[in-house]
Parts: structure tokens; C-alpha cells; sequence
């Protein structure tokens, strides 16, 4: 019997392991999926607070007007993708200490804040950089957005993380 589980059993795949700084574990695993979190909640529960802070000219008038249907779909959409985002660092970066798994990840986020980044065009050039118009919203879609592109563009730069090590597959950061 041993000797048939043994001829049965793969050998454990070696990988590239990370050395993970405390900022990237922080910020990685904790503060920007809390925040994708709490983007998810206005997004989908507080829709109309979403909408004003987003651009009040173009929102609906006041509190208590009902989003439209359209608005509120689509805002609940972005609440699934914020989740979404939530998950793929909260959970799916906490289980591997793949290096390649990390980078490919985070490359995804990256182009995803560039988008978010772009998406913000309508509401003109001062958004980028006028500090003083942001409100919460503001903040969380423009400096915020930055931090975390710098972030990834530090981390699949190597910036920080040495050379890699060889470990068996399963064992955590």
C-alpha cells in the first residue's frame, strides 16, 4: 500500500518565493482591500452619496430622489467589481508565496488603475491634481489610485524584494 501511494504522489513543484516588506504586506493585504470594501458599500448602498460625491452637478438633485434604474445597476456592477477586487487581495495574494502568481496579479490591478484613472476624464484635467476640489471621493479615486499604482509599479519592479528564493509550493510568505 505505501509503495503504491508513494509511485502515485507528484512531487511538490518548486517556486519563486517572496521576501515581502511590511509596506507591501500592509498595504497589499489590509489597506487596499479595505478600501475596495468600503467602495463597495457606498457603491451599492449608498448610491446616491456615491453619485453626489462622484460629481454633484450631475447627480440626482437631492437625497432621497431615487438613483435611476440604469444608475443603479450599473453602480451595483462596480460595488461587484470593488468586491471582486476586495478578494483577488485579501484572499487569493494571502495563498501563494508565488512570485509569479504576485506579479501577475498585481500586473491586472495596475492596468485596472490606469482605467480608473481614466475613466475620471469627464470631469476634466483638475481632477488629476487639484487637491484642494477633492472631497472622500476625491481622494479615494485620484491620490489613493496613484499610491496603489506606485505600489505595483514598485513591486514588479522589485523595488524592495531581493532575489528570489526557492521554497516548496504551500508555504506562505
Amino acid at each position: 500500500m505505501a509503495e503504491t501511494e508513494a509511485k502515485t504522489r507528484r512531487p511538490m513543484p518548486v517556486t519563486a518565493s517572496i521576501h515581502l516588506p511590511t509596506i507591501y504586506r500592509l498595504f497589499f493585504l489590509f489597506i487596499e482591500p479595505v478600501s475596495a470594501l468600503v467602495g463597495a458599500y457606498f457603491a451599492h448602498f449608498r448610491q446616491h452619496d456615491y453619485l453626489t460625491m462622484t460629481h454633484a452637478a450631475s447627480a440626482p438633485a437631492a437625497a432621497g430622489v431615487e438613483v435611476p434604474v440604469v444608475s443603479s445597476v450599473v453602480l451595483t456592477q462596480l460595488a461587484n467589481l470593488y468586491l471582486l477586487f476586495t478578494l483577488n487581495e485579501a484572499l487569493v495574494l494571502r495563498t501563494t508565496a508565488d512570485r509569479r502568481v504576485w506579479r501577475t496579479l498585481l500586473f491586472g490591478l495596475l492596468v485596472a488603475d490606469l482605467g480608473h484613472l481614466y475613466s475620471l476624464r469627464p470631469l476634466g484635467s483638475e481632477i488629476y491634481w487639484r487637491a484642494d476640489q477633492w472631497n472622500a471621493m476625491g481622494w479615494g479615486n485620484v491620490p489613493f489610485v496613484y499610491l496603489g499604482a506606485s505600489m505595483r509599479i514598485a513591486f514588479l519592479s522589485g523595488i524592495g524584494l531581493g532575489g528570489p528564493k526557492t521554497v516548496t509550493k504551500g508555504k506562505s510568505l
